[in-house]
């Protein structure tokens, strides 16, 4: 018997998601996915590992380390999609972070937290954090993963994320912060950085697609959706964060609301509430997250620099004002 599915749309938010009255659920944006592989292009080999039950990463890392026993920077980083969309294991993301992890050198984690609306946010929150939990917890080296164990320099821990994904990193760090000893631990408490590529936060607008996939969300002023909503608060909790760079897309929708959360922290600066670096790169002409699609256009290589040399430290007194 041949089951008949509804067109009806409950809720259309294209062009990412519509929502059928039988309760289907279409992404219109799709991307193929690819195993974990070693590849030949840069040099780096990559493998998925299971952190808890309905919660995985790939992990990438160099073949070719100088000196061959030196530990490596740790990038965990937490991919975009609209908290509904792509995996760790999405072609963009699979080589977007073999190319990323070439250039800076460093180990990174990328994070497969489960999408909404299945999983109804907080989930990919809660899954980003005990994620990073996981990494942190093998700063003895004692941890379930040897690559971690071996090869990391748990003294220069980063956070990256694209779109989504920078939201979700910016409330790790507050989560972390917020849940210190006050024992001073780095591994516990503070971040060498973060990275910020084109930032999703809201603004006085009410935004429909997050009201449906985050049911129990206070809608505007969601410190998660509008986090400079409060300036000072936004400062406070993540004051263990090293340095902060902030990229964004000159002709972006998200500009407005990534140069926000720049001048949040260069306010802080100025009045002595934030002691970090601070790092803003502009991607003239270009719109959102358009380096995953178009990695080979000048401006695509010059983001991936710009993040890589943030990672190894080789562009940390870069001048903030390029806007």
């Amino acid at each position: 018997m041949e089951v008949q599915m509804s067109s009806e749309i409950l809720h259309d938010f294209s062009p990412r998601l519509r929502v059928y009255k039988d309760g289907r659920i279409e992404r219109l944006l799709k991307t193929d996915t690819v195993p974990p592989s070693f590849d030949s292009a840069t040099l780096v080999n990559s493998k998925d590992v299971t952190i808890s039950p309905g919660l995985s990463a790939r992990i990438f890392r160099p073949i070719k380390v100088d000196p061959p026993n030196s530990k490596l920077p740790i990038l965990i980083y937490i991919h975009g999609g609209a908290f509904c969309l792509y995996s760790a294991s999405s072609s963009i993301y699979h080589s977007y972070l073999n190319s990323l992890v070439s250039q800076a050198h460093c180990i990174a984690i990328s994070v497969d937290y489960r999408l909404a609306p299945e999983y109804p946010m907080p989930v990919c929150y809660d899954d980003s954090l005990a994620a990073t939990k996981w990494v942190l917890s093998h700063s003895t080296g004692s941890g379930p993963e040897p690559w971690l164990n071996d090869r990391a320099d748990f003294d220069q821990v980063f956070l990256a994320g694209d779109s989504a994904g920078a939201n979700i990193v910016h409330d790790i760090v507050t989560r972390i912060q917020s849940e210190s000893d006050g024992s001073g631990s780095r591994s516990e408490s503070c971040f060498a950085g973060i990275a910020m590529v084109h930032p999703f936060f809201g603004d006085s607008e009410p935004n429909g697609l997050w009201d449906y996939l985050y049911p129990d969300t206070t809608g505007v002023l969601d410190p998660r959706l509008n986090p400079a909503a409060d300036p000072e608060k936004m400062r406070r909790e993540i004051v263990g964060c090293k340095k902060v760079l902030v990229c964004v897309g000159g002709k972006d929708f998200l500009r407005e609301r990534g140069v926000k959360y720049y001048e949040v922290f260069r306010e802080g600066q100025e009045n002595g509430e934030w002691e970090g670096e601070l790092e803003f790169m502009e991607s003239k002409g270009r719109g959102h997250v358009f380096h995953l699609y178009k990695p080979d256009c000048d401006e695509a290589k010059d983001l991936l620099k710009r993040v890589a040399d943030f990672i190894n430290n080789s562009n940390s007194q870069i001048c903030a004002c390029e806007m």
